[in-house]
């Protein structure tokens, strides 16, 4: 009895000890699955708050990007706004041709807003030695943008006509500042602050509408000797110019240069004449010299017979100075 007493006893405590094990080893695997997935949820919150992080940043991005096109937007309108009125346009032209000036010539080359002798002001002269290249700005818009909105032939062609002659009286215009009396030269530049519309003038052609502006062109340069550039061709005629006052300065250096030589030409001619003088001046002062010393010697002779007596006083002649060539 005592014997099975033993063995059941002994049969518990091994079975204890099987349950402490297994429950060690539940307990062991439990804590590892519980650490790792408790790292695989940080990382996940890590990575979710590193993407709402993102999310934010591009976020803020978009609404500085949504302002920054508000803004855009705005500037355009008030551009749009600007080119509406036809005072405030003409303004910006001129903002337009006193940059184009300013990046080219130096400032005394130039000046904006010249006034002619009866009050007439231009936007802006060129001075070129001792003449004046007028400039006038021009922005005819309005028609210009109705040929580009039409979309009925009959109405284009009304456009077309009012726009070919704003241009023609634009034209007229810058012609008037042609005054050849007040020292300007025999023509004029018409500075059209557009690309496009320039480039339309030269292709004859209006957005998808043909239109002859060739006639204008020929207009302006044969009858009214007007040039017509934009803010591009216009860079390029200032490039000339701009070579013109560099050749007047080394012309005006040149002449300084002549100047000054043939100032230093009678500056020597003048120290010649004087040097003469003095040589003349020596050589009289010489043949004084050798006269008196000729009478001297004749003293030296008398004196010789009176004490029967050697001279005693030895010819000594002076050499006359040369003349100078």
């Amino acid at each position: 009895m005592q014997e099975s007493m033993r063995h059941i006893l002994e049969e518990n405590r091994e079975l204890r000890r099987e349950i402490d094990k297994k429950l060690s080893e539940t307990h062991h695997a439990s804590r590892q699955q519980m650490n790792q997935t408790i790292r695989t949820v940080q990382g996940i919150t890590g990575q979710s708050a590193k993407l709402i992080g993102d999310v934010t940043e591009k976020l803020a991005k978009l609404d500085e990007t949504n302002r920054q096109v508000i803004n855009f937007s705005a500037q355009l309108q008030n551009l749009q706004d600007i080119l509406k009125n036809p005072k405030q346009r003409g303004v910006l032209g001129e903002y337009f041709l006193e940059e184009t000036l300013k990046n080219v010539l130096p400032p005394n080359a130039y000046k904006m807003q010249y006034g002619f002798k009866d009050g007439v002001i231009v936007d802006a002269a060129i001075f070129l030695q001792n003449k004046i290249i007028p400039i006038d700005s021009k922005f005819s818009l309005e028609n210009y943008e109705r040929i580009l909105n039409s979309r009925d032939n009959e109405e284009r062609e009304k456009w077309e006509k009012m726009f070919k002659q704003d241009l023609k009286n634009r034209i007229d215009e810058t012609s008037k500042y042609i005054r050849p009396e007040e020292n300007t030269m025999d023509f004029a530049f018409m500075f059209i602050p557009s690309e496009a519309i320039y480039y339309d003038l030269l292709i004859n052609k209006v957005g998808a509408a043909q239109i002859n502006t060739r006639d204008l062109i020929e207009y302006a340069f044969r009858d009214k000797k007007v040039i017509i550039v934009s803010p591009t061709s216009f860079f390029a005629y200032l490039q000339t110019v701009l070579q013109g006052l560099r050749a007047l300065k080394i012309e005006e250096s040149a002449k300084q240069i002549r100047n000054n030589v043939e100032k230093l030409g009678k500056h020597v001619a003048a120290y010649d004449e004087y040097l003469k003088k003095i040589g003349g001046s020596l050589g009289t002062t010489v043949n004084h010299f050798n006269n008196a010393h000729k009478e001297f010697e004749k003293i030296d002779k008398d004196v010789a017979r009176i004490t029967e007596g050697e001279r005693v006083i030895e010819p000594l002649v002076l050499e006359k100075p040369q003349e100078l060539a």
